[in-house]
């Protein structure tokens, strides 16, 4: 096969919730997550091509890059957008071949007629396909299937291929596809509903690579659901890493999302703060019972939500989440109750976004047939943009959205959460990395941002002396939440 000089490129990520654009100036980082997605397919190209990466939150994309590549290998999320559209005309420019993958193409191939090869669903699958057709010069406009990969196939990402001290977090997948069925949610449709695991080998040689690049602290895994095949945990996959993070001692820290029923299985919360974790995100959605039954949400149906999180916390995981307001069954009362249960089960990252329909859902399909779809989702949930009609009055949803944003977000409410959260918050797992002068240069940015120039300087100072006088070892984790306090205040518009 010919020798390909490939440019891998990851889109920008617009300023959202989940970009941290504001948090991350602070420990002086410029994105938060690397593009595994790309690093894994790197991987999966034949070992002598040339290989770049550039990550245009991190660094921009230069002419002399464009020109130095004979393919150009794109990805994206649907909130991407903007920014796959710039690329491609830039890489146009100069005649250059796309192939692109991912989430956005895979739901939206038909938009992207400019792209030269679209390679569909799981690169494990597709992009041999590819690879063959090209050595025969016979490559197509499309390659898609409807298998599932088999992940114990995948390979370890490339991670020589980025400066890991731009990001705040490194990435690691263990499982792919949900047992559930959400309405409102695409990951079974692009995923399926079959949870499929790499062997604990492949996450350990993973974990080895992330140590090899020099990298101490936060390692998020990315799976839509890590506790999928929970015996595998238990009985394998936790004591395997607990293990390895004792012989090496202990230099990660682990987030990862769930479902609620996590809450349900003591053991398997406590082999993961042995483990490190020391957050997970769950998908709460909504308290309002009727709305959790239309959008299909069983795991969450019938259970004390409140409980459920409080017990998960007890544990010494922290607990974020995932909200949504604009299902056809809310209330006039749902705004004041998902304030009411943010604020009482102290979840500090509140992700509140409108409900919308992504291409591949159920959801979609229901509301095409209703003839309620407006436009294609923008991917971005918290922008105040529907892309359906809503049962409810549409200005009365976003009024009761915004009441929301504020009722949880503006510095009173958030620190007064933050503050109710910490007094029973008792974590087991520490980050055990000694203090670092990107820490230091934090907290003294975190004095001037937030505690001398800012509005919110008086509850900031609250917490300060409060957390410093009554939760010392908890003192650089209220910082930390000052911090994100202050991007989730940019983000929403500065409600406070």
């Amino acid at each position: 096969m010919e020798n390909y000089k490939i440019l891998l490129i990851n889109p920008k990520q617009p300023d959202t919730y989940w970009s941290f654009k504001h948090a991350l100036k602070f420990i002086s980082k410029k994105a938060a997550n690397p593009p595994l997605g790309l690093l894994t397919v790197a991987s999966l190209l034949p070992a002598e091509w040339e290989k770049k990466l550039v990550d245009l939150n991190v660094s921009s994309l230069k002419e002399k890059d464009i020109l130095w590549a004979d393919y150009v290998f794109l990805t994206a999320m649907s909130v991407q957008q903007k920014s796959v559209h710039e690329i491609i005309d830039k890489c146009k420019l100069f005649n250059k071949k796309i192939v692109a993958g991912g989430p956005l193409f895979t739901e939206e191939y038909e938009n992207y007629s400019r792209i030269d090869h679209l390679v569909l669903n799981e690169a494990e699958i597709t992009l041999p396909l590819f690879l063959d057709d090209l050595e025969k010069e016979s490559a197509k406009k499309i390659y898609h299937t409807s298998e599932y990969a088999d992940m114990t196939r995948s390979p370890v990402p490339d991670y020589s291929l980025i400066n890991t001290s731009k990001y705040a977090f490194l990435s690691i997948q263990f499982t792919r596809g949900c047992p559930y069925d959400c309405e409102f949610c695409d990951i079974t449709a692009l995923l399926g509903h079959k949870v499929r695991t790499k062997t604990t080998e492949q996450i350990i040689s993973e974990l080895d690579n992330l140590l090899k690049t020099g990298w101490h602290g936060n390692v998020f895994f990315v799976d839509d659901n890590f506790i999928g095949k929970k015996n595998v945990l238990k009985k394998d996959l936790l004591p395997s890493i607990i293990r390895w993070m004792q012989k090496n001692k202990y230099p990660f820290l682990f987030t990862t999302e769930a479902s609620i029923d996590l809450s349900d299985d003591d053991e398997l919360m406590d082999l993961m703060v042995d483990a490190g974790f020391s957050t997970v995100f769950v998908g709460i959605e909504t308290p309002e019972e009727a709305s959790l039954v239309e959008c299909n949400k069983k795991q969450n149906n019938n259970r004390d939500l409140v409980r459920s999180v409080k017990k998960i916390q007890s544990t010494g995981l922290e607990v974020s989440a995932g909200f949504i307001v604009g299902f056809d069954h809310d209330s006039p009362s749902v705004f004041q109750r998902q304030i009411d249960f943010i604020q009482s089960t102290g979840i500090i990252s509140a992700m509140v976004g409108l409900l919308n329909a992504p291409k591949k859902t159920k959801l979609y399909q229901r509301l095409s047939k209703e003839g309620r779809i407006l436009k294609e989702w923008t991917g971005n949930n918290t922008d105040y943009s529907l892309n359906f009609i809503p049962v409810m009055n549409k200005h009365e949803l976003l009024r009761g959205y915004q009441k929301i944003i504020k009722g949880i977000y503006s510095s009173k409410a958030y620190y007064n959460r933050v503050i109710s959260f910490l007094k029973d918050y008792n974590p087991r797992t520490l980050n055990k990395t000694n203090v670092t002068f990107t820490k230091l240069i934090a907290f003294i940015k975190s004095i001037l941002i937030i505690g001398v120039f800012n509005k919110s300087r008086k509850y900031y100072w609250n917490l300060f002396f409060w957390s410093l006088f009554n939760k010392p070892k908890l003192f650089p984790l209220a910082i930390t939440y000052s911090i994100y306090g202050y991007h989730y205040r940019k983000v929403f518009r500065e409600f406070s």
